[in-house]
């Protein structure tokens, strides 16, 4: 919400020292997100005055049509002489009145003004244009020809109200009453403790059966509905340059009276209007849902098929409009200007019901001023005056008359009030404010308050998000000032701290980091599309995602089953940003769906159907009860850890040759996280998206007796990496933490501490080229006993010596006592009983035996 400062001033009496900046901190203070304060015309000096065009000579022999002009502009250039001006536009006339800057003067963006010789005349300044002087768009984009009364000579700074500052104001979802002017000024007044001059208390008159027929059908979309008729419009009528300039600063484009009138009574009151002509509806006007594939076409020209979900506004051929939205262009509003006009109008001030409104504008991707306004909540009761205010702009403007007839359809409806002991606010804010604070507070926010102790609340209109005690505690603590609350620490029971879980998670997470990687947290949210391009087969579980009712975007409008897709998103745009050597990692929680399938033991199953809300307390510590009923209705929420690599592992420099990031990396990074855990993995090739068949490993750890599966980790399938736009060969591993945490056994190993050295023995074994070294090295940690400290794969080589289709791993086995030094045969005994349990089970050769 862009607000003017000098139309603020209009409805609080601001100090006249006050200053854009003065005024944005007093609306931090009390909660608003001023995000700027435009200086408009910062820079502009004078003289700009009003002219009058008096001859016009079009000079020849250039490649664009440029004219000679002589203006009047009075005594403004102290010789009373007409002008000499050089400009190529051509939408004025002898006679008009223009804008002109003289030698001298100064325009926004420090362009200085002087006499200069152009295509063989002396210009003696400027016939200027809104770009020109930094007005912003107007439709025109040519000279400001202003109407007639003008004076020439008038000072056309004053009069174009060229020097403003605007504070450009973040409304956020609950405060929708500020996208007004009325809503920003009583804020303004709160924060100065000044008095508020409320544009909406204006005389309306009794409604009547005269008025124009409208027809109600769903009381539910639309609470009210107020329409009033003015007759009698001046076709010539332009909206008058006090309003262009409001409507400009304000960031809307002027187009024609009775638009800009609902425009800016819109600003003003924070109640969208429509205007229909009134020659151009057939019959009574009617608010119904659509039918299913119903077709519309809008303001903007677009043909709309309809919802039947969404709401509109019909006639006796269909639908003219879409609720809240945008009009239909079969009853718009004619302007003179294209060979045509409008001089009867019907005006709509309706209240419809925030959530259709929001999701209609979703639905047709259709955001406008109106739907911005509606679906954050708009006053029921400023209806009625706001449609006042479009008729008597309408009256007064456009020499229009006001029908008679008040048509205004409501639906039964009674106060919001809310029941809230008179010390709540001090309890949340840790603050003694008093009652009559609490109650003075309230009141300045449009409350009225009764009561001792225990205070009955009733909101005003104009605040729906005011329903719960805590939601009037914080009116009075943001009034009161947030900087006012003290900072204090609870004090938490002796023995308390972090969990064994958030230790693991914080261990895991600093691990990774000093391992080189990077942590990128990224949103949980996916969809379809992508996991399309992870290769995922249809009855993949990943696939089965919980939806969200209100996503944040279309594109992705589930929760993530996979940590990958928001990783894999991360290391491309870096990618494509230049950073070519990557390694990210992300711990987050992912969301399974607990349908029969996918319930665990001791969990409820969702059963689809609409839960009821609960309502934990804030006093206590909620009930094991209340806290089931909650889980009951939540996805499995099980966390997990995922890294993605590509690019250089190891740079490479004067130290040597460097290595890519490979398949072994990611899994090296899935057991540098069971190390913190002090678990050891087992490590399996499987086939399993999105990863490439032959370089996918399966990582197994052992949870009370069995093996369970961990994870998975390896290079990317080329198909994926295509399909994502990602850097060649990219590796990636996902884990599950959960699984983790229950393989750890509890029990705190102290490390084996000797003081006799270690006895080194290196083998190396030839088996099948399809035999897992995991399980040759499992063979070897049973075989070798008690005795073996470390066991290490080194070299792996494949070639002629030793035959096709074998393979040879070469071991690096220490070997050491707790309580003596041991010989070269025991040592060597312990590596042949490794080796002979391999040769059992493996097959494996001791390589030159």
């Amino acid at each position: 919400m862009r607000v003017p400062l000098s139309w603020l001033r209009e409805y609080v009496d601001l100090p006249p020292t006050e200053t854009g900046r003065d005024v944005q901190a007093k609306l931090v203070a009390v909660g608003l997100e001023v995000e700027t304060v435009e200086q408009i015309g910062a820079g502009l000096k004078g003289p700009l005055v009003v002219g009058q065009v008096l001859t016009i000579e079009e000079l020849e022999g250039f490649k664009k049509p440029i004219r000679f002009c002589t203006v009047d502009v009075g005594t403004a250039n102290g010789t009373g002489e007409p002008q000499e001006i050089v400009c190529g536009a051509r939408n004025f006339a002898v006679g008009d009145k223009v804008v002109v800057v003289l030698p001298g003067a100064v325009l926004p963006g420090d362009f200085a003004i002087a006499a200069r010789k152009t295509y063989g005349k002396t210009s003696h300044g400027m016939i200027c244009s809104t770009d020109e002087l930094g007005m912003g768009d107007d439709g025109t984009h040519g000279i400001i020809v202003l109407p007639p009364e003008h004076e020439v000579a008038a000072d056309a700074i004053e009069l174009l109200q060229l020097v403003d500052e605007v504070l450009d104001i973040a409304v956020t979802p609950d405060r929708g009453y500020c996208l007004s002017m009325r809503g920003v000024a009583r804020e303004t007044a709160i924060a100065y403790g000044l008095p508020l001059r409320d544009p909406a208390l204006l005389d309306v008159p009794a409604p009547n059966a005269y008025g124009y027929p409208v027809q109600v059908a769903d009381p539910v979309g639309c609470s009210r509905f107020t329409a009033r008729t003015v007759v009698g419009l001046q076709p010539e009528a332009r909206s008058p340059i006090w309003m262009q300039r409001r409507l400009q600063k304000a960031g809307m484009r002027p187009i024609s009276l009775a638009v800009d009138v609902t425009n800016y009574v819109m600003l003003e009151l924070g109640q969208p209007l429509h205007a229909y002509d009134r020659t151009r509806i057939d019959g009574p006007i009617g608010v119904r849902r659509a039918e299913q594939g119903e077709k519309l076409t809008t303001l903007d020209g677009t043909v709309r098929v309809l919802d039947a979900a969404d709401l509109v506004i019909t006639d006796n051929r269909g639908p003219i409009g879409l609720a809240g939205v945008m009009g239909g262009a079969n009853t718009e509003i004619a302007d003179a200007a294209e060979g045509a006009h409008s001089t009867e109008v019907v005006i709509e001030a309706a209240h419809f019901d925030a959530i259709s409104i929001a999701r209609t504008a979703r639905r047709h991707k259709l955001s406008s001023e109106a739907s911005k306004r509606f679906e954050r909540g708009v006053d029921p009761q400023a209806a009625a005056a706001a449609a006042q205010r479009t008729v008597d702009l309408l009256v007064l403007l456009a020499g229009g008359t006001a029908e008679a007839g008040v048509t205004e359809v409501t639906a039964p409806s009674g106060p919001r009030t809310i029941s809230m002991a008179a010390d709540h606010p001090d309890k949340v804010a840790g603050v003694s404010y008093g009652r009559e604070t609490v109650v003075r507070r309230l009141q300045e926010v449009g409350c009225d308050v009764y009561g001792q102790d225990e205070l009955l609340v009733t909101a005003p209109s104009w605040r729906p998000d005011l329903n719960e005690p805590n939601d009037l505690a914080e009116e009075v603590i943001r009034l009161e000032g947030y900087e006012k609350l003290p900072s204090t620490l609870p004090t938490p029971p002796s023995g308390r701290g972090l969990t064994d879980r958030q230790r693991l998670h914080r261990r895991i997470g600093r691990a990774l980091a000093g391992a080189g990687y990077v942590e990128a947290l990224n949103y949980p949210f996916t969809g379809e599309a992508v996991l399309d391009q992870l290769g995922l087969d249809a009855d993949d579980d990943r696939r089965r995602t919980v939806r969200l009712v209100n996503p944040l975007s279309d594109e992705e409008p589930s929760l993530r089953t996979t940590l990958l897709p928001g990783l894999l998103g991360a290391l491309r745009r870096n990618d494509g940003r230049g950073s070519h050597d990557l390694a990210l990692f992300e711990t987050g929680l992912v969301f399974i769906p607990q349908t029969p399938s996918s319930v665990r033991a001791g969990e409820a199953p969702l059963t689809g159907q609409e839960t009821k809300p609960v309502r934990l307390p804030v006093d206590r510590r909620p009930s094991d009860e209340e806290i089931a009923s909650l889980d009951a209705a939540l996805p499995r929420q099980p966390r997990r850890a995922a890294v993605v690599l590509a690019g250089a592992r190891e740079q490479a420099g004067w130290w040597g040759k460097g290595r890519p990031a490979g398949w072994a990396d990611s899994v090296e990074a899935a057991r540098a996280i069971a190390r913190e855990a002090g678990v050891e993995l087992t490590v399996r090739a499987e086939q399993h998206a999105p990863w490439h068949p032959g370089r996918c490993a399966a990582l197994y750890v052992t949870v009370d007796g069995e093996e369970t599966l961990f994870g998975h980790a390896g290079e990317l399938h080329p198909r994926v990496i295509k399909e994502l736009h990602l850097p060649e060969r990219t590796c990636a591993a996902e884990v599950e933490l959960d699984v983790l945490e229950q393989a750890v056994d509890g029990t705190l190993q102290a490390p084996r501490i000797s003081t006799f050295p270690v006895a080194t023995q290196d083998v190396a074994l030839v088996v099948a080229e399809d035999v897992p070294a995991a399980e040759v090295e499992q063979a070897l940690r049973e075989g070798a006993g008690e005795l073996l400290e470390s066991l290490r794969l080194f070299d792996v080589f494949t070639g002629e010596q030793i035959g096709g289709g074998h393979k040879s791993l070469a071991y690096a086995l220490r070997f050491r006592a707790a309580d003596r030094t041991l010989t070269v045969d025991e040592a060597t005994a312990a590596r042949d009983a490794a080796v002979a349990l391999a040769a059992e089970r493996t097959g494996a050769v001791l390589r030159g035996a």
